[in-house]
């Protein structure tokens, strides 16, 4: 009874690795299943023969690489402190045409108008010199009469003296109210916001 069972299970194991399935291929069977597989068959492509190649070409195809990334190398280095380009201060392409067209001609000024205007320049800093001073010692004689009232108020009253200088908080009155054209909503949960980052990278 044990050595039919074996013949028949060897049968069964012969019949399936004498036929090839494809990998694909589903059978459909009542018996156990056998786990065995056999793969399909690989074959080699055979080798590509090497083509033999002058040392000389080898040598220049290296030459005219080093020299490649040596330009790059130097380009580079030429480049190191070269800053980013900002577009807000970029003139436009147009503008830089057009600028022949829209530069006025330089103009050609006598000696008695230059002349002229030197000594106006000088007459004008001049009046701005003297309104300067005149400026500053005005504030000086203010400040020395506000010392002297100050010194013969303290020496009539002490009390008097520190209430003079103190500062008053009511000089110049300011209040303030919470906007009122957009009252707050309760329970607003604010969001985040959001934003698409477009500045530009540049690689050294």
């Amino acid at each position: 009874m044990l050595n039919s069972s074996i013949l028949r299970q060897f049968s069964r194991l012969s019949l399936c690795s004498m036929t090839k399935t494809p990998v694909n291929s589903r059978n459909i069977a009542t018996t156990n299943a056998l786990q065995f597989k056999i793969t399909d068959q690989l074959w080699a492509e055979p080798m590509k023969k090497k083509k033999k190649i002058d040392p000389a070409i080898i040598k220049a195809r290296e030459d005219r690489r080093r020299k490649k990334l040596e330009k790059q190398i130097r380009r580079l280095e030429k480049n190191a402190q070269q800053l980013k380009p900002i577009d807000e201060m970029e003139v436009p392409l147009h503008l830089l045409d057009n600028m022949d067209k829209r530069k006025r001609p330089q103009l050609q000024l006598s000696t008695e108008v230059l002349e002229a205007r030197a000594l106006l320049q000088k007459e004008w800093t001049r009046y701005k010199r003297d309104e300067y001073v005149a400026h500053v010692a005005q504030i000086d004689r203010i400040m020395a009469a506000q010392r002297r009232a100050l010194d013969r108020l303290y020496e009539e009253s002490e009390d008097l003296y520190n209430e003079a200088v103190m500062p008053d908080l009511q000089l110049v009155p300011f209040s303030t109210s919470g906007p009122v054209a957009t009252p707050p909503i309760k329970g607003y949960d604010t969001p985040d916001g959001e934003y698409i980052d477009i500045s530009k990278k540049w690689d050294n």
